[in-house]
């Protein structure tokens, strides 16, 4: 078994297509919500994203075959008052899970991180993907808090119309 991981280059379009296929293959698993990327996303989210600044991909490859992606985006730490790198999708071929393909593209975002003088590394999971929660503490991830009395963060949002 031969695994490596390499950075996305969305400018080749065979890259790309297997990157979009894969984030399609983990919208459509529970933990992605299920639903499949949109028509929408599926006609836009390439060219969208190669202009996104701050974007850092990378494509897991067994023997010659993309089966895993990692897609991650540069943000800021104001109590460190440095860089941070923030894991925003990772994804692995369902049928391949449990082979160390999650921790190689993890490993790839740390480098990464590493690289761009990054304090620390983020990421979102949800509370009832223990799978995925193993995974990221074996990476050494764990909960963020900046005060135990005060409970862990969590990740909330609103969505914002255009009307």
């Amino acid at each position: 078994m031969s695994l490596q991981v390499l950075p996305l280059d969305l400018s080749d379009p065979d890259q790309a297509e297997v990157w979009l296929d894969l984030l399609d293959h983990y919208a459509t698993d529970p933990m992605g919500g299920g639903d499949g990327l949109s028509d929408y996303a599926k006609l836009h989210l390439v060219e969208t994203m190669k202009a996104v600044p701050g974007f850092h991909g990378g494509l897991a490859w067994l023997d010659g075959r993309a089966v895993g992606l990692i897609d991650c985006f540069a943000g800021f730490s104001t109590f460190a008052a440095k860089p941070l790198l923030n894991v925003h999708d990772i994804v692995v071929l369902a049928s391949l899970r449990g082979r160390g393909i999650g921790q190689a593209l993890l490993a790839w975002a740390e480098a990464r991180a590493r690289q761009l003088g990054c304090c620390k590394l983020t990421l979102e999971v949800l509370s009832n993907n223990q799978r995925a929660m193993a995974s990221y503490e074996a990476a050494g991830f764990v909960p963020y808090m900046l005060d135990p009395q005060a409970g862990q963060a969590l990740l909330m949002q609103k969505y914002l119309s255009e009307d």
